[in-house]
């Protein structure tokens, strides 16, 4: 029965015995006089079980057929359950079920059925501290959340790999790129899929790691300065801020779009059978996040987009480039990262020890410049890497002188071997001392002492 049915009886056993009036008890249940008469009625006549409704214990006329039920059911077993890292929520499942089985059903009802059937548990998680949470922004590209997550996304069937991932604290908006490492590539390339798509957003919001923020050094607290990584140049050319998340729990929207990643992502990577991080990329692009920004984004507070225009494609691979300081040698050359970039003489106002700026592209492209002004080089010394993909017949090796090492008749080889010479026959000198006073111990009271042994010290050869 359920709380308002049993709630009758009580009442109406209250009039069976007379303590109550059927008019106080159509006030008391917020009834009719006529309705409370019809139950009294049926609660004379049949007691407590005739106020249950009719209908209670039988199937609903809304309810699916059970061989429906068990043909979902099969399909589940079969297509989308295994371990707790394998199996398909009832929601996923259920997205599935719809698009690639064409069997329509709502995900709670699939959730039922698949606890009744021991498919699906609930996890009870562990406790966890009390926060409050923080509200979201009211403006699309306020703030967007940047993290990376490591995980086996293709499985067993490639190389693990780190997600990057954006989302918008506004919208939930998400925006990602499958990489090998948290590294600033990886990082510069979903934010510039994200400018490419929506705009240059206003802040980050990431973590403490120095890829995208360090801290400052004593020096540079005294003097005032920030000091940037790599990213955050790229992100001060755009004048996007970054903020420090003091805790994961501070930036948990993108904590728990990794979550859903690692759930939705993986397994619709298994079912398109995507073997090579390239067509994870391709899918995730064409399919996996239009589909996913359209279920899970919603809109923001305010109408107003804060997003700024985005720059063109020579702008943005200008921007998206590492930037490094090198000093100019006495003969013009500029070294970066093991390379000699030789100056040409076209480069007017470039003095010895003048500060220029060395511009590395992801393709390896560099670029010097000075004072604003691009300088013509030429790398004198090829990088090993050039010299193994050019033709052997036309790399020039520089000529390297072998390191000397001196002989055995060298003076400092001859005086080392008369050292160690001087240093055995004292040594052994030492030995002999030491016999000689164990045995004049050993001799007894009142004998002769016993003659000193004849013992023959080769001075030359250190041996006796």
């Amino acid at each position: 029965m359920s709380s308002k049915e049993l709630r009758r009886v009580e009442v109406f056993a209250q009039v069976a015995n007379g303590s109550l009036r059927l008019l106080d008890a159509a006030e008391i249940l917020l009834l009719s006089y006529r309705q409370s008469k019809r139950l009294w009625k049926r609660f004379r006549q049949g007691g407590p079980d005739r106020l249950q409704h009719g209908n209670a214990g039988r199937p609903s006329h809304r309810g699916k057929p059970s061989a429906f039920r068990e043909q979902v059911l099969q399909l589940v077993r079969a297509k989308y359950s295994g371990t707790l890292q394998q199996r398909f929520g009832p929601t996923l499942a259920a997205e599935h079920l719809a698009e690639e089985d064409g069997l329509l059903l709502d995900a709670e009802t699939l959730r039922r059925w698949m606890l009744e059937a021991g498919l699906w548990s609930r996890t009870r998680g562990r406790k966890r501290i009390h926060r409050k949470r923080r509200p979201r922004r009211e403006h699309f590209g306020e703030l967007v959340q940047l993290d990376g997550s490591f995980h086996a996304w293709l499985e067993e069937r490639g190389p693990h790999g780190c997600l990057m991932n954006m989302v918008d604290d506004a919208t939930s908006k998400t925006q990602s790129y499958l990489g090998q490492q948290e590294t600033i590539w990886a990082a510069a390339r979903v934010l510039r899929l994200w400018i490419e798509t929506y705009g240059v957003p206003l802040a980050l919001y990431t973590d403490w790691k120095n890829v995208y923020i360090v801290a400052p050094t004593e020096k540079q607290q005294l003097r005032g300065e920030t000091p940037l990584t790599q990213f955050g140049k790229m992100c001060a050319r755009m004048q996007i801020r970054i903020i420090a998340a003091s805790s994961p729990q501070a930036k948990g929207r993108v904590e728990r779009k990794n979550g859903v990643h690692q759930d939705r992502f993986v397994k619709k990577l298994r079912r398109k059978n995507i073997v090579t991080p390239s067509a994870a990329n391709v899918y995730l692009q064409e399919e996996y996040l239009p589909a996913l920004n359209q279920r899970f984004a919603q809109d923001a507070t305010r109408p107003e987009d804060y997003h700024r225009a985005k720059p063109s494609a020579a702008e943005l691979d200008t921007i998206f480039r590492l930037e490094e300081q090198r000093a100019v040698s006495h003969d013009w050359v500029v070294r970066y990262q093991g390379r000699f970039l030789q100056l040409l003489p076209a480069n007017h106002g470039v003095t010895p020890r003048s500060k220029v700026q060395v511009y590395e592209s992801e393709n390896g492209a560099l670029e010097v410049c000075y004072r604003g002004a691009t300088l013509a080089w030429e790398e004198i010394f090829p990088s090993l890497a050039a010299e193994e993909t050019a033709d052997p017949a036309t790399v020039h090796v520089p000529y390297s002188r072998p390191r000397w090492r001196p002989g055995p008749e060298h003076p400092y080889k001859r005086w080392s071997a008369e050292r160690v010479r001087r240093a055995r026959h004292k040594m052994l000198a030492q030995a002999v001392a030491a016999r000689g006073a164990g045995a004049a111990s050993a001799t007894p009271v009142g004998s002769a002492p016993a003659a000193p042994a004849q013992t023959t010290l080769n001075t030359k050869k250190g041996t006796f």
